[in-house]
């Protein structure tokens, strides 16, 4: 029986993990993207045959594209969206002729994951992402003054919010405000204050249900196309899995990934199971989404976070943390072997997700949460969850 396929997330010929250390690491699929091209922008099939090509002279396999970024007029309905609909099926088709057809992309507003905290000290010595509610809450009020904030948040947390920024020197304050306004992953882009404010204000009369309704719209457009192909999309959910700086969000909850698939009823429209994103949401069962929601899982991200009790969060090792690992494992190993009984002979691509930072890897520069030691680790111990529970079930490992 097929197991889990076992990928790696690259980010290009400037990443410092490097293919050979891929191939190394012991995965045998790559997860990357053509980061280089703006947002919006056809994909042309010489550059895809060009990353291709190099990923397979080091003997993997480009698995899945992540991501196809969505244009903003896409998500926002404006004037451009027809036409950026067009180009980005033309990405797709591109993609296709080059023999790839698994797309992961996301629909969240304006940021891509956000996080206030890159460096998060762990007790080994370790450092982790983290979003910290009162930190948000404190640049929304007083760095970014959003007016709107004055009434989204209670007393408590504003007094709470005050205290945690009276703390933080000049430095620090433009470190959580240039790591809130982090750009696409893969880029070193930043919004100015200005900038984010004006993305915020198209966003001013675009609400939870009309956001929603611009995916479906999207998702109504590409489909009957991405069958042709072949491709299978799937969509990333929110992270985190809530609204923030008064941006909607729409891909947070098991019902809004069922409103997804009912909406557009496809084999090519899937989920990207991410744990972590979901995680973030205490109300989310993650492994009883796997068995409701299998079917539609195309690729998956396997993470975990510690939740804490005023919404935030922190990135845990893999096998720690608020995220049922060992039953999502089950769940997924379950889904696998439905397909299996199916007929249906294709391997679900799963890659490792933010790994903390180690001091093996103190003098390499990574995307954040994407150091090379730090996902090794990861993936080994899913290796192992996987192969172990697998052992349990009578399987020849």
């Amino acid at each position: 029986m097929k197991k889990l396929e076992q990928t790696f997330r690259w980010f290009g010929p400037q990443d410092t993990v490097k293919l050979t250390e891929i191939k190394q690491i012991g995965a045998t699929g790559v997860v990357t993207a053509l980061h280089q091209i703006p947002c919006g922008d056809v994909w042309p099939i010489e550059a895809i045959q060009e990353r291709k090509q190099m990923i397979e002279d080091t003997g993997l396999t480009w698995s899945v594209v992540e991501s196809v970024n969505i244009h903003e007029s896409i998500k926002t309905g404006g004037k451009e969206r027809d036409a950026m609909i067009e180009q980005y099926r033309q990405s797709l088709k591109n993609l296709a002729a080059c023999g790839i057809y698994t797309v992961c992309y996301n629909f969240m507003p304006v940021l891509d994951w956000t996080r206030t905290h890159l460096q998060y000290p762990q007790k080994d010595g370790s450092e982790a992402l983290r979003y910290d509610a009162i930190a948000l809450a404190a640049f929304d009020l007083y760095i970014l003054k959003r007016p709107e904030a004055e009434n989204e948040f209670d007393k408590q947390t504003k007094e709470l919010a005050a205290h945690y920024l009276s703390k933080l020197s000049d430095a620090e304050k433009e470190r959580l405000q240039n790591t809130i306004m982090a750009g696409l992953p893969g880029t070193d882009d930043v919004f100015t204050i200005d900038e984010f404010k004006a993305h915020l204000d198209v966003y001013k009369n675009i609400g939870h249900q009309q956001l929603k309704q611009n995916l479906f719209y999207f998702l109504a457009q590409i489909m009957p196309f991405c069958e042709e192909l072949g491709i299978k999309m799937c969509i990333h959910p929110d992270d985190p899995p809530f609204s923030i700086l008064g941006l909607p969000r729409v891909v947070s909850t098991e019902k809004d990934l069922q409103d997804l698939v009912e909406a557009v009823p496809s084999p090519s429209n899937g989920i990207t199971f991410c744990t972590g994103s979901l995680g973030a949401n205490g109300n989310n069962d993650l492994p009883g989404i796997v068995n409701r929601l299998g079917k539609h899982i195309h690729f998956i991200h396997l993470r975990n976070v510690q939740r804490e009790d005023d919404g935030s969060f922190y990135e845990a090792d893999h096998l720690a943390g608020s995220v049922p690992m060992v039953k999502v494992m089950q769940a997924l190993i379950a889904e696998q072997a439905r397909r299996h009984e199916n007929g249906e002979a294709t391997a679900i691509p799963m890659r490792p997700d933010h790994g903390h930072q180690f001091t093996f890897d103190a003098n390499r520069t990574f995307y954040p949460g994407y150091s090379g030691i730090g996902r090794m680790r990861g993936l080994a111990e899913l290796r192992g969850l996987e192969e172990g529970l697998r052992f349990g079930l009578g399987e020849v490992v």
